[in-house]
Parts: structure tokens; C-alpha cells; sequence
């Protein structure tokens, strides 16, 4: 008779901690549009998510140790005037963050130290070139002021923030359907997408090519997601013809057979992949679920090994993923999720159980830094470069707050940066002064209005 070997892994035995109720954010509304991103994100300094809102659409922001109940008058950023759909937080600046909506604009918001003391309307950048609703923002990995957007009208658009421009197109001709999901890789030089037509495809998104194409990766109707792991490998979530949930596993060379194909289950929520290069596992979230499942990745077959999962009672709306610099390394934590609720935003640590109290150097690898290794001008260039990687043994400090630099000879009517200051307020800042005096006497004067009616209905009874 023979035995079963299992396989030693240190990642064998990692688990998910709830935290505790005074850590988590109370009395938030999240937003009950459908439409299958995370509506959370977060990095280590604040949490953001996608919130309902009347009349437009709206996304908290709350510096991470604001944790409890959240009061409902809390300042949110709402320059949109329809729901935001995405959003994400610039890898290379802490304080700022990019938000796509179904008003068809890209918006790039700066978040002062310490959070917002007033509604934030006015965005730093408007990038317009959407003719439908953006449901995707991704910033690029190791160039700066690179952003990436893709919308309904089946485009993807690369811009330079720091112009406002949009530097690159992918059209229609690429993708002739709708696009479900955009993914850098490690280094930013290629596209992993997956599309409503059945295809996911890699694409050299500065020569506008397509390099490897795979049809029907899973053969469901349901929507397809891909994204780059390590050593040139795909990896996709998607459904059976059964409709039962897969996650397929893809050499980027070799695309006709998947290295290796599972089936979870047959619930009916998408499988958002969130991938750690660091550690090469992967953590698989279904909006609707209420686990976290997770695989670990290596270079034999075969290729893909089922860990764990994290399981609790209520089921999520969203996640977000914190970068590996915002974990609390003394406490072993590898990993961290902010899972939304109803109306709850709740941190899950996922912890490997170690006896010693020192720094672990085999969990913590050098990790991707806040310093672009590349200028815009340099990656549209041609130039390629990996992340600048830091080390977490005496903890990650922040830098600190960093101005985005735009250029504001292009537009200066609707986009708004930081540039070197000058003695005194400028015309444009006095022009932004009268521009926000006159939206706040437009609100005075519709309460005012609204108050006149309520009144002439009471005395008309």
C-alpha cells in the first residue's frame, strides 16, 4: 500500500484573523452598483471604497487608523456625476488616487495628510476620452504618472497624468467586446486582458499588438479574469459549460493546453485573483462568497497547489488588497484583505505561525518600493525596468507626501496640480476660489428653495 506524500509547504498552515470590531469601519454605505470590480482599495496609509451616493457618484477615503463607526457626514470625494465603478491608488504616491465612473471620465484625486475635512469635488487631473463608462483603472508598476483605463465603448486608453493626455489607444479593433479585465505585468511591459469574447490575449500595449491569444480559456458563458504571475505563467478564473467555478493555470508561450485546471464550485460570483509575487500565492475572492481560498504557485507540475481557505459567515460585496509595505511583518503577517460588508469594512490578516519574534527573511523577500524605477517619457521610450524593491526588516516608513507634478499649460480649465508655488495666490487659483463660491451659492439657493416648498405645503394643510 502506498502512502501519500504531502507536500511541505511554509505556507501550509497560513490563516485569516478578523479583526476586532473596534477595527473595522462601521456605517458605511457601499455602493449596490453591479459591476464586478472591488470597490475597495486600500495602501498604507488610507482605505478607500466605493459608497452610494444621490445624484452622482461618490468614494470614501479614511486614513487607515480611523477605524469604528463612521459618521454619516463624513467628507467623500464626489466629483463624478454618475457611479464610480473603480478606483486605485497610485503606486508611487500614497496621496493620490485614480477613480473611473459611468459619467465616461478617469478622475485623479490628491488626499491631504490625515484624511478629508471637506467634500472633495475639484480633482487634480480630468482625463475625458471615454465615449461609455469606465469600468477599469490600473496604474502602471514601475513607470510614473502612467495610468491605464478601460471602458465600455471597448477601448483601453493609456495616459500620461502628468499631461493629461492620453498616450496610447487600444481600440476596438483589439477587444470587439466588452473588456473584464486589465492587468499589468511585474515590470509594466505587456497587457494581460480577458474580453466578453471569449478571449484572453497578451498585448504589447506601446506597439498596439497582440502577442499571445487564447479562445475560451473556460468554456462557461460567465465573465473571464486573468492575471500575470510569476515566470510567464496566466492565471484565469472563469466557469465550466457546467457553470461550475475554475481556476486555470497558463504558459504565456504555450497557450493551447492549461499547466494545470480545477474546479472550486458552483456558486455564481466572479473570482477576483489577487496575486503576491513575493510569495507566489495567489488568493482567490468571490464577490458574493464568504471565503478566501489560496494557492500556492511553483515552477513543476503540477504548477498550482490548493492551500487553504478562509471562511466566515457574512458574505462580501467587495475587497481590497493591501501592498506587502503596509503589513505588520513582526506578527508574520503575509497578506491583508479589507472585505466590504452590507455596511462594513472589515481587515482580514492572513498570519504564518512562527514561534520567534524576529524578522523572517524567507517571508519577506525585498519588495516592491513607492519610487518609480522609470519616467513616463522613458517607458513610452521603450525603456523597460522591474520594480525598485525595498526591504521590510526594520518595518516600512512611509516617505514623505509627494506633490504630483502636472503640466497645467495644456488645460488649465479643468485640471488642477500642484506645480512650484509662487508669492501669492495666482489667477488660476482665484479663478478655482470664485468657481467653488459659486457651486456652494447654487446649494444654498436649491436648500433655500426646497425649504420654501416644505414650508407652502405645511401652511397650505
Amino acid at each position: 500500500m502506498s502512502r501519500q506524500v504531502v507536500r511541505s509547504s511554509k505556507f501550509r498552515h497560513v490563516f485569516g484573523q478578523p479583526a476586532k470590531a473596534d477595527q473595522c469601519y462601521e456605517d458605511v454605505r457601499v455602493s449596490q452598483t453591479t459591476w464586478d470590480s472591488g470597490f475597495c482599495a486600500v495602501n498604507p496609509k488610507f482605505m478607500a471604497l466605493i459608497c452610494e451616493a444621490s445624484g452622482g457618484g461618490a468614494f470614501l477615503v479614511l486614513p487607515l487608523t480611523k477605524t469604528g463607526r463612521v459618521d454619516k457626514n463624513v467628507p467623500t470625494v464626489c466629483g463624478h456625476t454618475a457611479p464610480v465603478l473603480d478606483i486605485a491608488w497610485c503606486p508611487h504616491n500614497d496621496n493620490v488616487i485614480a477613480s473611473g465612473s459611468e459619467d465616461c471620465m478617469v478622475m485623479i484625486w490628491e488626499i491631504p495628510d490625515g484624511g478629508l475635512t471637506l467634500p472633495l469635488r475639484e480633482p487634480v487631473v480630468t482625463l475625458e476620452g471615454h465615449t461609455k463608462r469606465v469600468g477599469i483603472v490600473a496604474w502602471h508598476p514601475t513607470a510614473q504618472n502612467v495610468l491605464l483605463s478601460a471602458g465600455c465603448d471597448n477601448v483601453i486608453l493609456v495616459w500620461d497624468v502628468g499631461t493629461g493626455s492620453a498616450v496610447l489607444t487600444l481600440g476596438p479593433d483589439i477587444h470587439p467586446d466588452t473588456i473584464y479585465s486589465v492587468e499589468w505585468n511585474r515590470d509594466g511591459a505587456l497587457l494581460c486582458t480577458s474580453c466578453r469574447d471569449k478571449r484572453v490575449r497578451v498585448i504589447d500595449p506601446r506597439k498596439g499588438t497582440v502577442l499571445a491569444e487564447k479562445e475560451r480559456p473556460h468554456e462557461g458563458t460567465r465573465p473571464v479574469r486573468a492575471v500575470f504571475v510569476s515566470d510567464g505563467k496566466i492565471l484565469t478564473t472563469g466557469f465550466s459549460r457546467m457553470s461550475e467555478r475554475q481556476v486555470a493555470l497558463w504558459d504565456m508561450q504555450k497557450l493551447e493546453e492549461p499547466l494545470s485546471l480545477q474546479e472550486l464550485d458552483t456558486s455564481s460570483g466572479v473570482l477576483l485573483p489577487f496575486f503576491d509575487p513575493d510569495t507566489n500565492i495567489v488568493y482567490l475572492c468571490g464577490k458574493g462568497d464568504s471565503s478566501i481560498r489560496y494557492f500556492e504557485i511553483t515552477a513543476e507540475a503540477p504548477f498550482l497547489h490548493y492551500l487553504s481557505m478562509f471562511s466566515s459567515k457574512e458574505s462580501q460585496r467587495g475587497m481590497g488588497y493591501m501592498p506587502k509595505r503596509g503589513l505588520e511583518v513582526n506578527k508574520c503577517e503575509i497578506a491583508r484583505f479589507y472585505k466590504l460588508h452590507e455596511r462594513k469594512c472589515e481587515p482580514i490578516a492572513m498570519t504564518v505561525p512562527r514561534k520567534s519574534d524576529l524578522f523572517q527573511e524567507d517571508l519577506y523577500p525585498p519588495t516592491a518600493g513607492p519610487d518609480p524605477a522609470l519616467t513616463a517619457e522613458e517607458w513610452l521610450g521603450g525603456k523597460d525596468a522591474g520594480p525598485l524593491l525595498v526591504s521590510l526588516k526594520d518595518g516600512y516608513v512611509p516617505p514623505k507626501s509627494r506633490e504630483l507634478r502636472v503640466n497645467r499649460g495644456l488645460d488649465s480649465g479643468r485640471k488642477r496640480g500642484t506645480t512650484e508655488s509662487t508669492a501669492g495666490p495666482s489667477t488660476e487659483a482665484m479663478s478655482r476660489l470664485e468657481e467653488e463660491l459659486r457651486q456652494l451659492r447654487a446649494t444654498v439657493q436649491e436648500q433655500q428653495k426646497r425649504l420654501d416648498e416644505l414650508e407652502e405645503k405645511i401652511t397650505g394643510k
